[in-house]
């Protein structure tokens, strides 16, 4: 490879925050935190640390993943490190609904994983490491450390205070790591959106004192006009050729001031240069240019990202399909008609929870996401949607297709149209084309004083709505997308693209969802 080889940014994108990796062998596998929804923690497997493919969920039954009715949106688990030792795969998360940390062991990433092993230890993030002497240590957000038996989850010492960062809020994150001579600490600190850093310690001891990094943080956007915002929450991984990397994530916002995101928190890619024993990184960019002598396998071609699913499957959903909470077995079926995927209504509406969902996440800015379903009499839709009083849809019952939204408080029907009864195909989709500059500039204002300006928008994106006819597709709706952003909804998730039903049971013959090519 040479000096002006490049890979793409994010490598997991949409809404998959919180990222940790490892590698056995030539084999990379990475999760990220899932909160309200089920399964929980995807993972992945790749062999050059650029393309990933979701092999499964760790936590993907009910006996493992506890979410009741009443966990609120961005609750769940939070933060999962995973982690090789000994011929075994260790995941260990915090689910904050219930107050506990997990931990669950497999041999095989790609599953089954173990019933959990509970950790009564407070705060979050927990991370796992083996000291020389094989003893296992759990490092949390604060920072502190406890040795355990990740057999039993029994404290066997502990709190071990360690190094809080720089000063900065949220001291989170927590990873150490053996390198040489050094017990090096990695922390994230500044809060996880636009302050987010960061920093590096080490130690000749696993129990310290940790000595700061000459540089801290060594990786922080703040305060600057980059892309790619909130960097933080990494984790640091050793490639087959010896070379180090970093996955950690990061925000991509849109719009005019203030910006928006809407894909959530994303996972993003850094190589990694070691500088008289501490690691140095360059600013994360959509585009990045790979060290020399890195993995061939890093210039592959990215998968565009489009996805079809024609449900003939007759055992399970593909790994990427979740749901909120849970996703009772009453409540969908690939056999009840072959090749479609039935879904029976276990709550009246979105807005609420118990609705029966099963969606993916939206991993690109400008994409179209259509169903082909068959409402029989039931009510059935694709939702485009952050939380339950953050979302728009587009659903059909009763011959009649209605547009609606719901944003805090407020609920409107905002385009219908009628159809004759029977299956028919609707469309969400997303577009940033006509977030354009002021039509009216500041140099217009100085020249001839008193024109107003022509300020557009300040939306993120635009969100249409489409039902075909027999006469071509019809847009019911554009809405405008920044009240499905984080920053209008708050919480730490991204949009996910939903089939739905709210009355009876309906039939999806298939879901299809395409990238455009500025995405």
């Amino acid at each position: 490879m040479t000096d002006s080889a490049t890979f793409g940014n994010p490598v997991v994108p949409g809404f998959h925050p919180d990222p940790s990796v490892c590698r056995v062998g030539e084999d990379y596998y990475l999760v990220c935190s899932s909160f309200e929804y089920f399964p929980g923690v995807p993972i992945f497997h790749s062999r050059d640390l650029v393309n990933w493919r979701q092999i499964g969920n760790v936590l993907d039954r009910p006996s493992q993943l506890e979410l009741p009715p009443d966990t609120h949106a961005s609750a769940g688990i939070y933060a999962p490190t995973i982690r090789h030792h000994d011929g075994r795969f260790y995941m260990v998360t915090t689910n904050v609904t219930t107050g506990r940390h997990l931990l669950v062991t497999a041999t095989d990433p790609a599953g089954p994983w173990s019933e959990p092993v509970h950790l009564d230890v407070p705060h979050i993030d927990p991370s796992l490491t083996w000291d020389d002497n094989g003893d296992c240590w759990l490092t949390v957000s604060g920072v502190e450390s406890y040795r355990i038996d990740p057999e039993t989850g029994t404290v066997l010492e502990g709190p071990v205070p360690m190094w809080s960062g720089t000063g900065g809020q949220y001291p989170e994150a927590p990873h150490l790591y053996r390198i040489g001579d050094w017990w090096y600490l990695l922390v994230s600190e500044g809060g996880t959106h636009t302050g987010h850093a960061v920093s590096i310690a080490r130690s000749r001891s696993i129990r310290g004192p940790f000595e700061p990094g000459p540089v801290n943080p060594f990786l922080t956007h703040r305060s600057t006009d980059r892309l790619v915002q909130a960097t933080g929450h990494a984790d640091l991984v050793q490639a087959t050729d010896g070379s180090w990397w970093m996955v950690l994530l990061g925000i991509r916002a849109k719009g005019q001031w203030p910006p928006y995101h809407v894909l959530g928190r994303e996972t993003f890619l850094v190589p990694v240069r070691w500088v008289d024993g501490w690691p140095v990184v360059d600013p994360v960019e959509e585009t990045m240019a790979a060290p020399a002598g890195s993995p061939p396998a890093l210039a592959a071609p990215r998968d565009s990202g489009a996805y079809r699913d024609d449900f003939d499957a007759t055992d399970a959903l593909a790994p990427e399909w979740i749901s909120l909470r849970e996703r009772p077995k009453d409540s969908w079926s690939l056999t009840e008609r072959p090749g479609w995927l039935t879904l029976h209504a276990a709550g009246t509406t979105l807005d609420r929870s118990g609705a029966t969902l099963v969606a993916r996440r939206q991993q690109h800015h400008d994409c179209r996401a259509s169903v082909h379903v068959d409402p029989g009499a039931g009510r059935a839709g694709l939702t485009l949607r952050i939380d339950e009083a953050h979302h728009y849809g587009i659903e059909v019952a009763d011959g009649l297709v209605q547009v609606i939204g719901r944003v805090g408080p407020f609920r409107q029907v905002f385009g219908e149209l009628s159809v004759p009864a029977g299956p028919v195909t609707l469309t969400i989709a997303t577009r940033t084309d006509d977030l354009l500059p002021p039509t009216v500039t500041v140099a217009d204002q100085v020249a001839a004083p008193g024109t107003p300006f022509g300020v557009r928008p300040a939306a993120c994106d635009t969100v249409s709505f489409e039902v075909l006819t027999d006469g071509g597709p019809v847009v019911l709706a554009e809405l405008d997308g920044r009240y499905l952003s984080t920053e209008v909804a708050a919480g730490f998730t991204g949009r996910v693209f939903g089939l739905y039903v709210t009355e009876g049971s309906a039939a999806f013959d298939w879901f299809d969802y395409h990238p455009s090519a500025r995405s």
